[in-house]
């Protein structure tokens, strides 16, 4: 499996910038709850945007916050270099969400929608930092492949201890897959944190509906819809310009309740061959865990374990050095091995662990 998503990764082309006129408007919504300490970030990345001022808008949706996350944004909003930079007091604005579902991201994301400008939508999170030509490379996308959906690519940044080096490879793992998957033609899996969509085909298709009961998976629900219309029209941005960097939890406790929520939407999913997907990986990781007691059992070779545990760490490498060169972070392989030893353990415990617990997200408790 992994060598069909190897095989796929290379056939994805790199998307190249061209200088191109900017042409397309954006409207960018980013939905956030108790993010103070990480919004600084992302509006400083926003004022440094090499497009247009002209052609895009920036919505931030409060989702019933209740730190300092809208004051310190209207302090930052209401500075000098924000103001001069952003002339048009309608560029950032920050509205309330509104709450009509058991999904509170996708409540924020319809907010947005319902006032929003522009017909191309590009979601992305409070927690994230954004390339300065990141919507040049957006338009250049639209201009010349002509999509209605595009999937970009996300990494973590700050790779300084294990912990974050070992979520930065499970990660670019899901990544790689992505890739893998668009380019044998089986597109299934995208980020939220970089996805963009044409409003008109959002509202054709009714937005959400059908899955406002999950309160995950605002972006691959989305795409399985998208697929129904078009499936042609979707496209992979994969270009080193349009790399979106994100947080990585700070604890291993949150790190469980994120692997939760995306584990979440697994089950809920249409789409037979994630399905597929996710139980050849759960089994294959059940396999490795298995072999310490078939070898104290003494019901395996040493050299049979050893060449299958070697076998799959080959194959997995190859698929995380490409994604790594790629996404430029190729110093959190220095924990490939360590990495590799833990993470049978740490996947099948998560999926154990979804079949029975709910999880908790920004302070709220959902059931699966």
């Amino acid at each position: 499996m992994i060598s069909i998503f190897i095989y796929g990764f290379d056939r994805v082309d790199d998307f190249k910038l061209r200088d191109l006129k900017p042409k397309t408007k954006f409207s960018i919504i980013i939905p956030f709850r108790n993010e103070a300490e990480n919004l600084p970030k992302l509006l400083d990345s926003i004022l440094k945007l090499n497009y247009p001022k002209n052609l895009f808008e920036v919505i931030l949706v409060n989702d019933a916050s209740n730190d300092t996350s809208v004051e310190i944004t209207r302090r930052i909003l209401n500075a000098k270099p924000f103001k001069n930079d952003f002339t048009q007091s309608d560029v950032v604005k920050i509205i309330q969400n509104n709450r009509i579902t058991n999904a509170p991201k996708k409540d924020a994301i319809n907010s947005a929608i319902n006032v929003s400008k522009y017909e191309w939508i590009i979601t992305t999170d409070a927690d994230c930092v954004l390339p300065i030509y990141w919507l040049d490379t957006f338009d250049e996308c639209i201009q010349t492949q002509n999509p209605n959906c595009i999937i970009a690519p996300v990494a973590y940044y700050g790779h300084t201890t294990f912990f974050n080096r070992f979520q930065a490879l499970d990660f670019m793992s899901l990544q790689g897959v992505t890739i893998g998957g668009f380019g044998i033609k089986k597109p299934f899996l995208c980020n939220g944190a970089n996805f963009g969509y044409q409003k008109s085909i959002f509202k054709s298709l009714n937005g959400f509906e059908g899955n406002n009961s999950i309160a995950s998976g605002d972006d691959i629900f989305l795409l399985e819809k998208f697929k129904r219309i078009n499936s042609k029209k979707i496209v992979y941005l994969k270009s080193k310009n349009a790399i979106v960097y994100t947080n990585p939890v700070s604890n291993f406790r949150q790190l469980i309740q994120q692997r939760l929520r995306w584990t979440s939407k697994t089950s809920q999913n249409p789409n037979w061959f994630s399905k597929f997907v996710g139980i050849i990986v759960f089994l294959a990781n059940l396999v490795c865990m298995s072999l310490i007691p078939l070898l104290m059992l003494q019901l395996i070779a040493p050299r049979i374990a050893l060449a299958l545990f070697v076998i799959k760490l080959a194959i997995d490498f190859l698929l995380l050095f490409k994604t790594t060169r790629f996404l430029k972070q190729e110093n959190v392989l220095y924990s490939f091995i360590t990495s590799s030893l833990l993470y049978p353990f740490f996947s099948v415990y998560i999926v154990i662990l979804s079949w029975f617990k709910s999880y908790n997200w920004k302070g709220r408790t959902f059931r699966k």
